[in-house]
């Protein structure tokens, strides 16, 4: 799915608040619409508070579920970090049972975004569904509808009543269909915010451009032009340029304190449970942790160590041949290291990493740890060594 862009989401989040209530009294005419409602304005306010993601999406399941009498219900995301989708919450599921969940599982998704409505599945007879879900939860009649909003999908909300057939009525499809527009809605918010925060970061950096220009640059070209003039120079405007020089100085550190690197997205995962996600993901490659299963990795570096694990998984993929990927993790006193290893690189290749890599290496930097990565006995690894401390 493409990124959207901020200024088409903070459009869309606005002609859509705005019809939302009318849209769902159009759809929905039942004695529960007016909960309903509060539910969908319940969801937009949280849209902008720092509930976590999971505990989000665990409780519009709970409240789907509640307000159309069904017992299951799992939302599922396209994920912009994995570049595939996710399970995000559940209710009376186990979410960890869908760490294997990729996009091209169930193309009747797809089908309920592009047609704009919820589907009635009949998982027994139709193949629809992938067959081992289907058997292990016991799928009879399943309910999938759209989370879309302002012409965009950001994913589906799937429900049932657990292993049972039933006839859902008219009412409990359009309650979920305007559930999944509000929930649609509060995921635009959070992509909004989030696109606000990385504008506000490239702006920090432009703006800390101009403050190198205006002020290191033209202290020291001001310096250059008294040095450059012939005869001696006086004593008094030698301390001048000595004063510049160390002004000069004194600004390029305070510029160089600053981050500049982009930051690792947030995520809401643990490295372990993406590893367990990967090696189900890709069942050709032999995904295993060989040193460090009960390592526990320090919940401030999960986003740079789950980035660089993305990174080396896809730079195997792309640059190599591995049959077997090997990761490590250790803790040494105070800092915290990651190893990933692929088999798969060649003579040819052992020059061969892409961009992904060089800026996952300039975030550990920015974060005082570093990135290393290369060939080493016959394969190629990824090594990210990191201080324990948070910063500040």
């Amino acid at each position: 799915m493409p990124r959207p862009r901020l200024d088409d989401l903070q459009r869309d989040l606005g002609h859509a608040r705005t019809a939302l209530r009318d849209l769902v009294l159009e759809r929905v005419r039942s004695p529960v619409t007016v909960h309903a409602l509060h539910l969908v304005a319940g969801l937009l306010a949280e849209a902008s508070t720092t509930t976590p993601s999971s505990a989000f999406y665990d409780r519009l399941c709970s409240a789907s579920c509640e307000l159309t009498g069904l017992r299951r219900a799992l939302v599922l995301l396209y994920d912009e970090p994995l570049r595939d989708v996710r399970a995000a919450g559940s209710h009376g599921l186990d979410v960890e049972l869908f760490d294997d969940v990729h996009a091209g599982m169930a193309p009747v998704a797809l089908r309920a975004l592009a047609e704009d409505r919820v589907l009635v599945i009949d998982a027994a007879q139709e193949d629809a569904l992938p067959p081992r879900y289907v058997e292990r939860l016991g799928l009879r009649t399943v309910l999938i509808a759209p989370m879309s909003a302002g012409g965009r999908g950001y994913g589906v909300l799937l429900a049932d009543r657990g292993p049972e057939d039933f006839a859902p009525t008219e009412a409990q499809q359009d309650l979920l269909w305007a559930i999944g527009k509000g929930a649609a809605l509060a995921t635009a918010s959070r992509l909004a915010a989030r696109q606000q925060e990385r504008a506000k970061a490239l702006q920090d950096r432009i703006d800390l451009a101009r403050e190198v220009h205006d002020g290191v640059v033209q202290r020291l070209f001001g310096v250059s032009l008294a040095l450059s003039s012939s005869g001696e120079l006086p004593a008094e405007s030698r301390e001048r340029c000595r004063e510049e020089v160390q002004l000069a100085l004194e600004d390029l550190r305070n510029a160089i304190n600053r981050p500049l690197g982009r930051r690792p997205p947030e995520t809401t995962t643990t490295l372990h449970e993406v590893l367990r996600a990967t090696a189900r993901r890709h069942p050709d490659l032999d995904v295993g942790v060989t040193e460090g299963e009960d390592v526990a990795v320090p919940p401030h570096l999960e986003p740079i160590a789950q980035s660089v694990l993305a990174e080396a998984v896809r730079n195997a993929r792309k640059h190599a041949d591995p049959t077997r990927l090997t990761v490590r993790l250790q803790r040494r006193g105070e800092t915290f290291v990651l190893a990933v290893v692929n088999d798969g690189v060649s003579e040819a290749r052992t020059h061969a990493h892409g961009l992904g890599l060089r800026l996952a290496a300039f975030e550990a930097l920015q974060q005082g740890g570093l990135l290393e990565y290369g060939p080493r006995d016959g394969a190629w690894e990824v090594k990210l060594t990191m201080p324990v401390a948070a910063d500040g």
